[in-house]
């Protein structure tokens, strides 16, 4: 596919808003993923002529940073974390059950392209383990069949609501859009942070 005029003058806003040009690589990336959703040769080809770097040196940038895909993913990605906290938790559990579930393994899709899953080393959430992201949207304490019915919901184009953020969960090319820098307009929904988050905070305001 080649980018439409519209594109590319999106991705010229999103390089005009660095003092550098090659620190937009990154959102150019996720920019990428929202039309396309994977990062193709075509999108590493345009953001490097654009930047004036090489091919080489945008896909060093692609392959280092695991949201960024070079295959196509699910509507829904769904990255269960099995790291140390959330596996003693029970993510290594969850990540069994929706995997035999679904019929798919780690970094595989559905058949209907719905939902992909992945093995994911740390959501940096543990006060809320286990923790499940879909299109990187949190799933706080999660169990084995919570986390079924929520790869349910979202093959059946009805999935819950994110725990913290969004009232309403937003597909992966339209979370990519937004970690390029486009607004929603959904920043306000929701809340950002709950209370084993904050406790630490609350406990030095009181003095302890």
């Amino acid at each position: 596919m080649s980018y439409s005029a519209e594109q590319s003058a999106i991705m010229d806003s999103i390089i005009s808003r660095y003092p550098r040009k090659r620190s937009s690589i990154m959102p150019l990336l996720h920019f990428v993923q929202s039309i396309s959703g994977y990062v193709t040769s075509e999108g590493i080809e345009t953001i490097a002529a654009k930047l004036e770097l090489s091919t080489a040196e945008v896909t060093a940038v692609s392959t280092f940073y695991t949201q960024y895909k070079s295959e196509p993913v699910g509507e829904y990605h769904v990255g269960i974390c099995t790291n140390t906290l959330c596996a003693v938790m029970g993510g290594d559990a969850i990540f069994d059950a929706v995997s035999d579930h679904l019929d798919i393994a780690n970094d595989e899709m559905t058949s209907d392209g719905k939902v992909s899953l992945e093995r994911i080393e740390c959501n940096a959430a543990c006060d809320y383990a286990p923790v499940v992201m879909v299109n990187w949207e949190f799933f706080d304490n999660q169990t084995v069949q919570s986390a079924k019915d929520l790869v349910d919901g979202a093959r059946a184009g009805n999935p819950p609501a994110p725990t913290r953020g969004p009232k309403t969960l937003r597909t992966w090319k339209e979370n990519s859009a937004v970690l390029a820098g486009l607004s929603d307009g959904l920043a306000g929904e929701g809340p950002s942070a709950g209370g084993p988050s904050l406790l630490g905070l609350k406990l030095s305001k009181e003095g302890k």
